[in-house]
């Protein structure tokens, strides 16, 4: 690793590490033809190899991925819309705390802030989705 690459971007949060996979799988899949299992897998690889061997520059570039998934989402009227807010509220949250690191990740992120805030506001204005079956199972019983 060169002396000169940084890993302050590193220290954020977790909480794209940990949220993000099985988030960004979900919302690959209408498009993918693959399992949901697998594409989980593959996203948490591809999360771990750009932790591990990546630069903050790609990592922002995977982001601008998940901001394009979410928005693409919010424009879709997709039945379900948790996965999007879950991936827009974790990628929203990571971008303003670019604000208290060198550097100009904040500033390259502010289209992407924009963005996901207004594919938030739409996804948080769709109706809950319906239950499916009763909603009082043990009534049969």
């Amino acid at each position: 690793m060169s002396a000169r690459r940084s890993l302050v971007w590193l220290g954020l949060t977790p909480e794209p590490e940990q949220e993000l996979p099985a988030a960004v799988a979900a919302l690959r899949s209408t498009a993918a033809g693959r399992s949901p299992s697998a594409l989980v897998t593959a996203e948490r690889h591809r999360v771990e190899r750009l932790v591990l061997r990546g630069t903050q520059r790609g990592w922002l570039r995977y982001l601008r991925e998940v901001t394009d998934l979410v928005v693409q989402a919010a424009g879709a009227g997709t039945t379900d819309p948790r996965a999007a807010l879950l991936a827009g509220e974790v990628v929203l949250d990571h971008h303003r705390m670019l604000i208290g690191l060198p550097g100009a990740g904040y500033d390259r992120t502010a289209l992407q802030r924009r963005d996901l805030e207004r594919a938030l506001a739409r996804l948080r204005a769709r109706p809950e989705p319906a239950l499916v079956g009763p909603s009082e199972p043990w009534s049969t019983i």
